[in-house]
């Protein structure tokens, strides 16, 4: 009864390993990304149809542009990771100024504090295994 049971444990633990994803973390889609700052935007303001509208507009062509820059980079870098890593961090805060910029131009200047302090650090996706522990700021 004992090998049974433990049988079937060593089965299930096994299965449920198996069904887990690579290592837990998936890249959103630009329109992922845009859906996910409007609905945050959206809750917390309570902006109108047409400022959401021209966010999401702008929020995607951004979000597409970055990940083409990204892909570019990645593509050209060679063996140098060095300079990649460089390159891509000052895109990426580039991309993350542009991404300011537009939230701006939707909000006044105190819902633009209040998202830059409360509402965006809780946006950071976090990774799998983490548990409370503290960890370093997402890039995106």
């Amino acid at each position: 009864m004992k090998r049974l049971v433990l049988s079937i444990a060593i089965v299930f633990v096994a299965v449920a390993v198996q069904a887990q994803p690579g290592n837990g973390f998936t890249r959103r889609t630009p329109e992922e990304r845009a859906a996910r700052i409007h609905q945050k935007l959206d809750s917390a303001f309570k902006l109108d149809a047409s400022k959401l509208a021209t966010l999401d507009t702008a929020l995607t062509v951004l979000f597409k542009t970055q990940d083409a820059r990204m892909k570019e980079i990645f593509e050209n870098a060679g063996d140098d990771r060095e300079a990649m890593r460089e390159t891509m961090m000052a895109e990426r805060k580039k991309f993350s100024d542009a991404e300011d910029e537009i939230i701006k131009m939707m909000l006044s200047e105190d819902q633009f504090n209040i998202w830059k302090e409360k509402i965006l650090p809780t946006m950071r996706q976090q990774r799998p295994g983490s548990f409370g522990r503290p960890q370093r700021a997402a890039q995106y």
